[in-house]
């Protein structure tokens, strides 16, 4: 009987014995194979027995399965497999080899084999020297096992020879259409012509698929498994199909990657080939290697730059680096520009301070008018640095005040005085700590952070760096920038800065730092506590009219094309401008006013028109038009029962704040509106506490706060108000409403109360008396401990108002409110024959 031949190929021949002299060479592995195939095949089936069946000794196999046709060699070291063995060479040479289903298993039971196997015939067994057979196997007949017959010492078991079935018109098809990508694959992978050869030699079907599976694809062993169970010959060859288009496309796709990275290879190839004949022409004409010539200048650049120690040998580190690597690599782009910015920072240059006191005063005094404290502060820095003291720490100011108000302006004027660079960075909206100190340098696109971005603008490392809106600093997800600031504002830490990016020390110590903020409660603690606080009042009118005669109006007519002198500005008109069309603590919206009169002017001069050279208060109104009217008129227009006038304070400086009450029938209610916060609220409470307690005296009767409720509102409802320094305002409004008495409207108040009548101190006087002096109010009440503030008001403002201090709320009660109308019987009494008719002392005070 002629069986069908194919050989299952290994890579190694270590499992066969030396005296076999197995060959490594694949043709001369057929060979030997197909020697083995012959002798084998002089080996007869086992014969059925009556029911059909056929006992023999079983043999498990781990990881391999074989097919009906098909040689392999294999190595038996299990003690119950060589005990099958050794039966099998005493009786027919035959075994049952199934494969098992768990190969990692070394003792397998019977419930862990698959069902169905292989007979197979065996071939001389060869002892190795670990105990080990090794021999090669023929498989014969697909077989289901029937019934166990032993389990020890060796496997014995009674199977079922299978029989296949099949379609044969369908079968026809499917064969050569199997046939022909058999032929795609061996082409595709280049496998040896023999394999088709082994191909045609194969007639059925079901064989040339088991070849195929087992000996040309590379099938999972759970694959191998279901096939060797598929009895339909028609079903196994689909499957097969299925297996050959797989693999079809996976060649494809590894040609087209082999293809790929070979193009990828043929092009860095050539730019070799071509940079090498770039090289030798360029040697020809004298000229040398461009990249080594780069290469050279950049390494002169860093001998001659004046680098510390550390930032030296970084930078050389990096040169080589560079020097090692390919002109095209990616990486040379990311160290050049490294290398470049080490090379750029200034490391030790540094401006020569001037220290002639009398120009940095003058100086000062040419760009800035008023702000005492800020120009004394700069002049004592100046006069401690001209007497050179052994260790010189630098000052890092923090300039709060309104808006308008010269902050930003001083600094560059501080930079003129000494002689110094002024770079600025502005901090408002900036989250991200990388802002600060930059990102490390595995992110692509990474930067030094803008400390050091700006210090490379300065080309000093003694500049005066302003770090401008530092109160409106953010916080996300991303870091917290006000925490990398503590480094850069302790002089016991920024003369080791450290940026993510640079990752070397720089030292920022030289480097005279100024903050700006208009607030200080958003700035944390921490940080604060980093810096010496001078504060930015706002302007008094005096004041302004000084500084739009020396600065703005200068300016404007300058940036509008006007002459200087070609149009002057009464001072009444400057006044006018003031109170009528600004309400401000800085001057931002003077010189925009100022600006649009000049604009004004600009046209009807470019026109051809007649235009005025002498602004006066008519010609002010006729060129801005009517007033904007920020006078206290628009808030309190006279005397009125249940209003009052807070003094507030704000970030762009001081305010005037109506507070107003309403009295109706209701439930004692106490409704408080105008987006007032907590603390304002409470002072409202304590308010209405401190007057319920002392109802009698002040003619009310008890029973009035549970049959009336009280609406307390501050107007500008859009703009959040909170704080306790309106308690006085708030109690006298109360009073007033509920006693029907009116409220002075020229005085203006502040202070904290408490539940026993006490005035405590508030803060934020001199902008509160500032902003009462430029609404117009004549008397100002304050707490009494807040008197010691009034040295920071100018001596003007304090003569034009009355500033009465107060311990207790009765004397706030007294000065605001008019005195309580006398009772008609009293008065009858009074007026009566005999009695004087002499006014009463009452009335305003």
């Amino acid at each position: 009987m002629r069986r069908a031949f194919w050989p299952y190929l290994v890579e190694t021949s270590d499992v066969f014995p030396d005296e076999w002299e197995f060959p490594t060479d694949w043709r001369q592995t057929l060979r030997f194979l197909q020697s083995q195939h012959q002798l084998l095949s002089e080996i007869p089936d086992t014969p059925l027995e009556d029911d059909g069946t056929i006992t023999l000794p079983v043999l498990p196999l781990r990881g391999l399965v074989v097919f009906p046709g098909m040689v392999a060699p294999m190595w038996v070291g299990r003690p119950f497999s060589k005990a099958a063995v050794d039966v099998a060479m005493r009786a027919t040479r035959t075994l049952l080899a199934i494969p098992q289903v768990d190969p990692e298993k070394d003792y397998p039971n019977p419930e862990d084999l698959y069902p169905i196997g292989v007979e197979i015939a065996i071939g001389e067994p060869h002892l190795t020297e670990d105990g080990t057979y090794t021999l090669v196997v023929q498989g014969r007949r697909r077989v289901r096992i029937v019934r166990w017959v032993q389990v020890e010492p060796y496997f014995l078991a009674q199977a079922q020879v299978l029989q296949e079935h099949r379609d044969e018109a369908e079968l026809e098809v499917l064969e050569r259409a199997m046939r022909h990508k058999l032929e795609q694959v061996v082409q595709m992978a280049q496998y040896p012509q023999e394999v088709m050869e082994i191909a045609g030699g194969i007639p059925d079907a079901g064989t040339l698929a088991d070849m195929i599976a087992s000996g040309v694809l590379r099938l999972s062993y759970q694959d191998l498994l279901d096939l060797l169970g598929t009895l339909d010959v028609n079903k196994r060859v689909r499957q097969v199909l299925h297996f050959l288009a797989r693999e079809i496309e996976v060649l494809q796709l590894e040609e087209q990657i082999q293809n790929r990275v070979r193009e990828e290879m043929e092009r860095a190839q050539r730019e070799a080939y071509l940079r090498e004949q770039m090289r030798a022409i360029q040697s020809e004409l004298g000229e040398g290697d461009f990249w080594q010539q780069e290469l050279a200048a950049l390494r002169e650049r860093i001998e001659k730059a004046k680098l510390t120690e550390e930032a030296r040998k970084t930078a050389l580190r990096e040169w080589e680096r560079l020097s090692q690597m390919p002109p095209m690599s990616p990486e040379v782009g990311i160290v050049r520009n490294y290398i470049e910015w080490v090379l750029e920072l200034p490391w030790t240059e540094k401006t020569e301070d001037n220290l002639d006191l009398k120009r940095a005063a003058r100086i000062l005094d040419e760009t800035h008018y008023g702000l005492p404290r800020a120009k004394e502060r700069v002049l004592e820095y100046i006069a401690v640095l001209s007497l050179k003291p052994r260790k010189n720490r630098q000052p890092i100011l923090c300039f709060v005040g309104p808006p308008g108000t010269g902050k930003t302006s001083l600094g560059q004027s501080i930079a003129r005085a000494l002689g110094r660079k002024f770079v600025r960075v502005s901090l408002g909206g900036v989250r991200d700590e990388a802002e600060i100190r930059g990102h490390r340098r595995t992110y692509i696109g990474a930067l030094p952070g803008r400390i050091l971005q700006t210090m490379r603008r300065a080309g000093t490392i003694n500049p005066v760096f302003m770090l401008d809106e530092i109160d409106k600093l953010g916080t996300d997800f991303r870091g917290d920038p006000a925490s990398a600031l503590l480094e850069v504002l302790d002089p016991e830490q920024n003369h080791a800065f450290s940026d993510h990016y640079l990752e070397i020390p720089y030292d920022l110590s030289h480097v005279f730092f100024i903050t700006t903020a208009n607030t200080l409660s958003t700035i944390p603690p921490a940080l604060l506590d980093r810096m010496e606080v001078i504060e930015f009042p706002g302007y008094v009118e005096e004041e302004k009219v000084e500084i739009a005669k020396r600065f703005l109006i200068p300016r404007q007519l300058e940036e509008n094309g006007l002459q200087p002198g070609e149009v002057t500005f009464t001072e009444k008109a400057i006044r006018r401008i003031i109170r009528e069309y600004t309400y401000e603590a800085g001057v931002r919206n003077l010189e925009r006013m100022i600006a649009r009169i000049c604009r004004k002017i600009a046209r009807m001069k470019a026109e051809g028109r007649a235009y005025p050279v002498r602004i006066t208060p008519r010609r002010v109104e006729e060129l801005l038009g009517p007033p904007q009217n920020f006078s206290l008129e628009a808030l309190v227009r006279e005397d009125d029962v249940g209003v009052a006038l807070a003094l507030a304070w704000t970030e762009s400086g001081g305010d005037i704040l109506p507070v107003e009450v309403a009295i109706m029938e209701g439930k004692g209610n106490l409704q408080i509106t105008g987006q007032v916060g907590d603390i304002m609220q409470e002072s409202a409470q304590a308010a209405l506490s401190y007057i319920r307690s002392r109802a009698r005296q002040y003619g009310l009767r008890p029973d009035i706060f549970e049959k009336k409720d009280i609406h307390l509102h501050v107007p500008e409802g859009s703009v959040p108000k909170d704080g306790p320094s309106a308690g006085v305002a708030i109690a006298v409004a109360l009073l007033s409403a509920l006693t029907g008495r009116k409220v002075r409207h020229t005085i203006g108040m502040t202070g904290e109360i408490t539940l026993r009548g006490r005035v405590i101190p508030v803060g934020g006087i001199r902008e509160k008396v500032l902003a009462a002096h430029r609404a117009g109010l004549k008397t100002v009440l304050l707490p009494e401990p807040n008197l010691k503030d009034l040295v920071d008001v100018p001596k003007g403002v304090r003569d034009h108002l009355n500033i009465v201090p107060l311990r207790h709320l009765e004397d706030a009660l007294h000065r605001a409110l008019y005195p309580p109308k006398e009772p008609e019987k009293a008065r009858a009494r009074r007026t009566r024959p005999g009695l004087s008719t002499a006014p009463s002392a009452g009335g305003p005070q």
